[in-house]
């Protein structure tokens, strides 16, 4: 079985994930074929898509989360994600045992005894007007029957796991800023999320190992896990195994891909890229060497962003009074700090629609 290095891997992550070129897609379909972008940080997801896409406009994003064509929700590894309607509707009810086993995770003790199928039931009839409201105006109403779990651990319970519901905007606009108010999904999209297969054939477990694959592949089935947060999908990988095709990594775990999906030339020469918080570019890989270094593995996780050199995470960023600041993680060559350099300016100028083209990098650690 043919072995991939690391810098195979990276150079197929960069291709699949629209980081290797920018890509001349609408931004439906880029969100789409990224398996949707992690949003709890409101503006994040702009920068991914900037990153991304050629001549990617803002205001774009802006008008599909108002026309409801994208949605902010709770779904992958019960984070929030920036994902399409149609997409959030099919795969919902396959995330639903996996939402409120995280939840009690954290609120075991405050939930014990509480019958979760009628707290739905009573937040379901709450929420059916359609009305967007707050977690605590959810509690609120709630409280009076379920006054056990205490505000914290009833809220998420609802909000995050026992009714599908959509972060409305303000929330989530461009350079705009709102508190998070949740609306049923159904009433938000007007369709009914699909429910589970009746015989439980899984077509969608299947058909996000395929959708995986085409936008993080090669992969293991470790890391389909610790992007999605499900356990249960050993057997949709056995119903599609017959589709891919097997590679080994450095490591010798086996590697899952589509035949004709992208395996670029490791040579490939990768440009600077900006990431911002939480993207899954990092975080949807339990094995992230591909493009980051073990001592640097806590960064993702802390919500840096990150500047990728070679394809590979070699600094941080931030932004503060319009200039990107840049803080190298390694050394890096003139030609490297030049290009870091030159994509920090265009950053800041997309960021400040055009005020301020300022970018600082500092000097790489000894």
């Amino acid at each position: 079985m043919t072995v991939l290095d690391n810098r195979a891997l990276n150079r197929a992550m960069l291709a699949r994930q629209l980081l290797l070129d920018r890509a001349d897609l609408p931004v439906v379909d880029a969100v789409a074929h990224l398996c949707g972008l992690q949003a709890q940080e409101p503006q994040e997801p702009f920068v991914g898509l900037w990153s991304r896409l050629t001549a990617f406009d803002p205001a774009v994003l802006s008008d599909l989360l108002t026309r409801r064509s994208v949605v902010r929700t709770h779904l992958m590894r019960r984070t929030v994600h920036l994902v399409t309607a149609d997409d959030v509707l099919a795969w919902r009810s396959r995330h639903d045992a996996m939402l409120r086993q995280r939840v009690l995770g954290v609120y075991r003790d405050e939930l014990k005894g509480i019958d979760l199928d009628a707290l739905a039931a009573d937040a379901r009839e709450l929420m059916a007007d359609g009305e967007p409201r707050t977690a605590a105006e959810i509690v609120a109403a709630l409280a009076g029957r379920w006054p056990g779990p205490g505000p914290r651990p009833l809220g998420e319970m609802v909000v995050a796991a026992l009714v599908p519901v959509a972060q409305v905007p303000p929330r989530g606009l461009w350079r705009a800023k709102g508190g998070v108010r949740n609306a049923a999904l159904s009433s938000w999209l007007g369709r009914p999320v699909d429910p589970p297969a009746p015989d439980g054939s899984d077509p969608v477990g299947r058909t996000l190992v395929r959708r995986y694959l085409a936008a993080h592949g090669p992969a293991a089935t470790a890391d389909l896990r610790a992007w999605s947060g499900l356990a249960g999908l050993p057997g949709a990988v056995a119903a599609v195994r017959g589709e891919l095709v097997g590679f080994r990594d450095e490591r010798g775990r086996e590697l899952l891909d589509l035949p004709e999906a992208p395996r670029p030339d490791p040579d490939t020469p990768a440009p600077v890229r900006f990431l911002p918080a939480f993207d899954n570019a990092i975080l949807g890989y339990q094995d992230r060497g591909r493009i980051i270094d073990d001592e640097h593995r806590g960064l993702s996780v802390a919500g840096e962003r990150v500047v990728l050199v070679d394809g590979r995470v070699a600094a941080t960023w931030r932004v503060t009074d319009g200039v990107v600041a840049v803080e190298p993680l390694r050394p890096l060559s003139r030609a490297d700090r030049d290009a870091v350099a030159d994509g920090g300016r265009e950053l800041a100028s997309f960021l400040t629609e055009g005020e301020s083209d300022r970018v600082r990098v500092a000097a790489a650690p000894r």
